[in-house]
């Protein structure tokens, strides 16, 4: 069988639920974020997934993805990567999408970068090296990571440029799956957040 992905964005933090930038700043779950993490976590372990055996756990070293793949019930299994840190922000680092607007008319992050952070080829370079390394394998991965590098995977694992991330929002505690149609790379489900109304 292909190998697929399963994509489960970090639980709600102060700054997700703000809309700041939250790259490299290592900003803590809320308690909305470790009950999400919680209920996507028994999700994982229910019928059809049935906890996932044999699938291989990363999470980005960020104690918002590790926190929520240790309250999903898959710490044990998991090892961290610095592939999956989130886009380094920069100079725009903790500020909200109208506040760089106001600095920076027309910014697209997906288009422009940002300054004194990292460049779009650079977070390309990055997810394609997951993307590869899940590709080499003949068994399904777990990435437990943030809402831009996820987006960014996904951009890629269909083998659109990055801007295509632009066009899927992604929740917190979510779970999308990348996987294949007709032997395509294809999106099986995402930002699915249906476990949140349990």
């Amino acid at each position: 069988m292909a190998p697929r992905i399963l994509l489960v964005r970090h639980g709600q933090t102060a700054w997700s639920l703000s809309g700041k930038h939250t790259g490299r700043t290592d900003v803590p779950l809320l308690e909305e974020g470790r009950r999400g993490a919680k209920l996507l976590g028994g999700r994982l372990h229910r019928a059809p997934l049935d906890g996932l055996p044999g699938v291989e756990v990363r999470t980005s070293p960020l104690s918002r993805a590790r926190e929520t793949c240790e309250l999903a019930g898959f710490g044990e299994r998991a090892e961290t990567w610095d592939a999956l840190l989130e886009w380094d922000y920069g100079a725009y680092e903790g500020m909200t999408p109208a506040e760089i607007q106001a600095v920076r008319p027309g910014w697209l992050i997906w288009r422009d970068g940002v300054p004194e952070g990292e460049t779009v080829a650079e977070v390309t370079a990055r997810a394609d090296e997951v993307i590869d390394w899940v590709r080499a394998a003949d068994r399904d991965v777990l990435l437990f990571a943030h809402g831009h590098i996820l987006r960014s995977l996904a951009a890629r694992w269909l083998g659109f440029p990055l801007d295509f991330g632009a066009r899927i929002r992604l929740n917190p505690a979510s779970l999308s799956v990348l996987g294949w149609a007709y032997g395509e790379p294809a999106l099986e489900s995402w930002n699915d957040v249906g476990h949140l109304a349990d």
